[in-house]
């Protein structure tokens, strides 16, 4: 099932991708494998997956000691300040960054270890109270602040837009965060691009990508339903 659910999604990428006059490779697929045990992300890595997104730093940490080293591990999910020093030699992406003290504190343990780390900023394009990220009138200002970073490299923008029944319906989010990517590329901020736009899920990541996305997080299209146990292994 794993198999013939990643070739579908695959499929859609590309009609997407060819419908807005894109290439193929221009999108990433991070499979989100939030809850799912280690036996399904060796299945998923055995027929190509290589980018993999958690929402928790438990799970990455538990998941890479049982998996191939090649793998990319996507933060996708909100991060405390006090786990940070256990990712941060992983993960090939934070896509989860919505304040300065977080950033602050990522760039610190980065120093330590004498990495670079990509990051997004993340943003609430919908000001939804129930979801993390900074406003959109405020994601310029926070770019700027993080640029001062030196051990951070802002890489562009991730875009939590609501859960709807229509993918339609979150057209115009998709729309406004690569507005809102172009306006801060715009402003050549040292340390700062936009080329990166992590947008789409599973219900609607064939909209993103007419929009702009770079990177899309499928989960459920892959996967199927998310399972919850006490042990992700």
């Amino acid at each position: 099932m794993l198999s013939k659910n990643l070739q579908q999604v695959e499929e859609n990428i590309a009609l997407a991708c060819e419908k807005a006059g894109r290439k193929r490779e221009e999108v990433t697929l991070v499979a989100v494998s939030k809850t799912k045990p280690v036996s399904v992300l060796s299945e998923a890595y055995g027929i190509g997956v290589r980018d993999f997104g958690e929402n928790k730093v438990q799970e990455i940490c538990e998941k890479r000691e049982s998996l191939p080293s090649d793998i990319r591990w996507h933060m996708i999910g909100h991060l405390q300040r006090n786990k940070v020093k256990h990712i941060i030699r992983d993960v090939a992406l934070i896509h989860s960054v919505d304040t300065y003290r977080l950033a602050e504190e990522i760039n610190i343990h980065a120093k330590k270890i004498k990495r670079i780390v990509p990051i997004l900023i993340e943003v609430n394009i919908a000001g939804e109270a129930t979801k993390f990220g900074v406003d959109a009138e405020e994601t310029m200002q926070l770019a700027e602040e993080i640029s001062k970073l030196d051990n951070l490299r802002v890489k562009g923008l991730m875009a939590v837009a609501p859960y709807v029944e229509n993918a339609e319906d979150n057209r115009h989010y998709f729309q406004k965060i690569r507005e809102l990517s172009v306006d801060i590329a715009r402003e050549n901020i040292d340390n700062v691009s936009m080329g990166v736009l992590s947008m789409g899920m599973t219900g609607d990541y064939t909209v993103a990508i007419e929009e702009g996305a770079t990177i899309v997080r499928v989960g459920t299209g892959i996967f199927g339903a998310r399972t919850y146990a006490a042990n992700a292994k």
